[in-house]
């Protein structure tokens, strides 16, 4: 892409992302509610199993431990998803029509500023919960296992960042993206492991929770959470189709990034070409 490594690109790329944090800053509901329902979340399904019989989860694992893994994961992943919507506002009322008729080094800058914003959002949500999973007993990775779940969550993030970018260029208006995210969140989020382990699911269920991008993402969090001696060959997901090892995880999730950036290349290159 012309002007992708010049000083150009990146000052314009920041002068959009700062664009949306002053937004933020003006309306701070939109991220008080996006720290707000995780924690509810971890709250009151945490109190739901506080009960559940020992072992049910683990020899060792208490449901706080189990359940904040998925917290973090489909709390990243609802904002993700919903990152089309306000670039679908801007171009319903005209804003983004003028910066595609501005003198831009690239307009790539529009998608990596929308996506830089996203991942930071994802990022201190997802500090929030390990802080509040901590309060509640569930403890806290070392600072290598921290690092590893900021990767794992920023794959994440920019992988569904990228469908929903290509999907806010393709839809006809605002209605029907909120209907289709409407339609695939929750059914993602309870075809992964991010409430019950796989072990409690049907067969046909077991496939499609091991081949789900957010459980990929979910167990080897739930793996760090859980096992202090980790290492990169530990297997953290035992599927029917064979065992996927710490490694191998992130490796799934650069997949995933790769194929949604493939699967939206061709409406962002209608718009940003």
């Amino acid at each position: 892409m012309p002007g992708l490594f010049s000083l150009e690109f990146w000052q314009e790329t920041f002068a959009l992302t700062r664009r949306w944090f002053i937004q933020l800053k003006r309306r701070p509901t939109t991220f008080l509610v996006g720290v707000i329902q995780p924690l509810l979340w971890l709250l009151l399904f945490g109190s739901l199993f506080q009960n559940a019989p020992q072992g049910l989860f683990g020899e060792t694992t208490s449901y706080m431990q189990f359940l904040g893994a998925g917290v973090i994961v489909f709390t990243a992943y609802g904002g993700a998803l919903n990152a089309g919507v306000p670039v679908l506002f801007d171009r319903e009322f005209g804003f983004l029509n003028r910066l595609l008729v501005a003198p831009l080094a690239s307009r790539f800058s529009i998608v990596l500023a929308s996506a830089f914003f996203i991942v930071s959002m994802a990022l201190v949500q997802t500090g929030v919960i390990v802080g509040a999973s901590y309060v509640l007993g569930a403890g806290i990775p070392n600072t290598v296992g921290l690092a590893i779940m900021t990767a794992i969550v920023s794959l994440l993030v920019l992988g569904f960042t990228a469908l929903s970018l290509g999907l806010a260029f393709a839809m006809p208006g605002h209605a029907e993206l909120l209907a289709l995210i409407f339609l695939i969140n929750l059914p993602l989020i309870f075809s992964s492991t991010a409430l019950a382990p796989l072990s409690f699911m049907p067969a046909w269920l077991k496939w499609v929770a091991s081949l789900n991008p957010l459980t990929h993402a979910i167990e080897p969090i739930r793996y760090i959470y859980t096992h202090s001696d980790w290492a990169w060959s530990s297997i953290v997901l035992n599927a029917p189709w064979g065992g996927l090892s710490l490694a191998g995880s992130l490796v799934a999730l650069l997949v995933f990034v790769g194929i949604s950036v493939k699967l939206v290349q061709g409406s962002l290159s209608k718009v940003l070409a």
